[in-house]
């Protein structure tokens, strides 16, 4: 099984992506470790992503999760997955994907972006993502705004992990 943990950037896809694939004892990926050089210096300068320079990386996305699922892996992959179309392009098989929305007021949000450090998106960008988010109609919707041991107990009894 995949468990795509998605939201705009600060929501907490890492740190409750990680904790969760912790407690099940499943491995965890982050999307972001897999963007190209081109798409990281452009987020880094606070240019938007286009849809074409995303389309590539969700590919790269999409092979990961294609092997995992082949080998019988379970997994837990953090990734923005704004948009429908993206979402689309990473769901390899309904059946077996299940989709968790990390979501935060804007004030939330801007506060973690304010202080994370070490992160090539600047919180600049933060307007762009919520600009683009299409809210996900299929995917468990947990308020990130509790400490993350909370909020990966909701996650698992929401998805009866």
């Amino acid at each position: 099984m995949v468990v795509i943990i998605m939201g705009v950037s600060g929501a907490g896809k890492t740190t409750v992506g990680k904790a969760l694939a912790a407690s099940l004892g499943w491995r965890f990926l982050d999307a972001d470790d897999l963007h190209p050089r081109s798409n990281v210096a452009k987020m880094s300068a606070g240019v938007p992503l286009t849809d074409e320079d995303r389309w590539p990386w969700l590919d790269l996305v999409r092979g990961q999760l294609q092997t995992a699922l082949e080998r019988g892996e379970d997994l837990v992959l953090a990734s923005s997955a704004l948009k429908r179309t993206y979402r689309d392009r990473l769901e390899v098989d309904p059946k077996q994907t299940r989709w968790v929305y990390l979501n935060a007021p804007r004030a939330v949000l801007a506060s973690r972006l304010g202080k994370r450090h070490g992160h090539f998106m600047p919180p600049s960008l933060l307007d762009s993502q919520l600009a683009t988010l299409e809210v996900p109609t299929q995917a468990l919707e947990v308020d990130v705004s509790p400490p993350p041991p909370e909020v990966v107990a909701r996650i698992r009894e929401g998805l009866n992990l």
